[in-house]
């Protein structure tokens, strides 16, 4: 029997199912936090099971297990990934309806390396759907290949260039345009999926990626970012009360004169510096900003009075306001041989997983 006909013989769901389903949800929040106390092991087999409790009262048992093991295999793709790029990241957490996440404790710091985390998970759970099927064949288990259909189609789903799917993330060393084809074909996507559920869920992904881009490209896109840093500096001040000076007050601000440049050697090789002084005292401070960065203001914000057994200091507190330099632009930075390479995986990705539910349709075991 085909796929297509067991959807017209629906399973009744008794009111008690559907309010333990409900209770499952509610649940789930609370269950995850305790499962952090048995560490990242813990924590994923308490999720793991959750989600096939959940799953369990829409399809039989053994079809939820399976998906929930074809969903591991893909997050233990990105898990691989992440670990052959030396960036360490969580045990997969699964959430009903929605799959799993894992989470990084360090971001990737380029386009390319963001991308090979992300086509980690969509090779791997091919490879695993690929033996789910090959399996199901040799053995004529329609529920086996049932899975193995479901993990075909998860995988491509995933491949949408569409953010935070993965194969959004795989765009970004192939080229963001296909950002724009993500967005045409997700609406076709959506519009495809049928179950309002589906839609409504998948319509908040596609909504959030929009309004990302909108702002990134559209609304922000000559907006500068400024950032602001504040350093404080004692400066010995006894020759200040020698000549008479009038010490400042502790709200006196202004601006101080600036000069900056980037360190060619020493232990600050490569860190921009930033020199600011104030003449008429005779204070000059050195500070590094933390990235490459134009300067916009540099500006003495508050006078402290300090005196101290050696004598009298002025504590001065400045607020340095800068513009980092194009890191966007940079992290997108990919040689293009790089991006061949994305764009063939990609695609071969693709049209294999079509072919491959094209082929479950041909054998007609489920």
């Amino acid at each position: 029997m085909r796929l297509e006909e067991k959807k017209k013989q629906p399973r009744k769901k008794s009111p008690l199912a559907l309010g333990g389903f409900i209770a499952v949800l509610l649940s789930q929040g609370k269950l995850l936090l305790a499962a952090l106390k048995f560490g990242k092991v813990g924590g994923a087999i308490i999720s793991m099971f959750v989600t096939i409790w959940a799953y369990a009262f829409l399809a039989p048992l053994p079809f939820a297990i399976g998906i929930v093991v074809m969903i591991l295999i893909h997050e233990l793709g990105h898990v691989l990934a992440a670990k052959i790029k030396g960036l360490p990241v969580s045990a997969p957490v699964f959430i009903p309806f929605l799959g799993a996440l894992i989470t990084m404790k360090k971001n990737p710091t380029d386009a390319a390396t963001e991308a090979f985390i992300g086509i980690g998970g969509p090779i791997l759970g091919t490879v695993g759907g690929v033996a789910a099927f090959g399996l199901g064949v040799y053995i004529d288990s329609p529920v086996i290949v049932s899975v193995a259909y479901a993990a075909f189609y998860l995988n491509l789903i995933n491949l949408l260039p569409i953010h935070p799917l993965d194969g959004g993330r795989i765009s970004t060393a192939v080229t963001r345009w296909l950002w724009i084809l993500g967005l045409i074909g997700g609406l076709v996507f959506i519009f495809y999926l049928g179950h309002y559920v589906n839609q409504l869920i998948f319509f908040v992904i596609w909504a959030m990626f929009a309004w990302d881009l909108y702002k990134k490209y559209v609304k922000y896109r000559k907006h500068e970012e400024v950032v602001s840093v504040s350093t404080r500096f004692e400066f010995a001040a006894d020759h200040l009360l020698q000549q008479g000076y009038m010490i400042p007050g502790e709200n006196h601000t202004r601006d101080l004169e600036y000069t900056t440049y980037s360190d060619l050697q020493g232990a600050g090789e490569g860190r921009q510096v930033i020199v600011m002084s104030w003449l008429g005292i005779g204070f000059e401070g050195h500070a590094y900003l933390p990235q490459q960065s134009t300067v916009k203001r540099v500006q003495l914000v508050k006078v402290e009075r300090v005196q101290k057994e050696n004598g009298f200091f002025l504590g001065l507190q400045v607020q340095v306001d800068f513009s980092p330099l194009g890191i966007q632009e940079r992290y997108y930075e990919v040689p293009a041989s790089t991006r061949w390479k994305f764009g063939i995986a990609y695609l071969g990705l693709v049209l294999f997983l079509l072919y491959m539910i094209r082929l479950v349709h041909q054998v007609g075991i489920i």
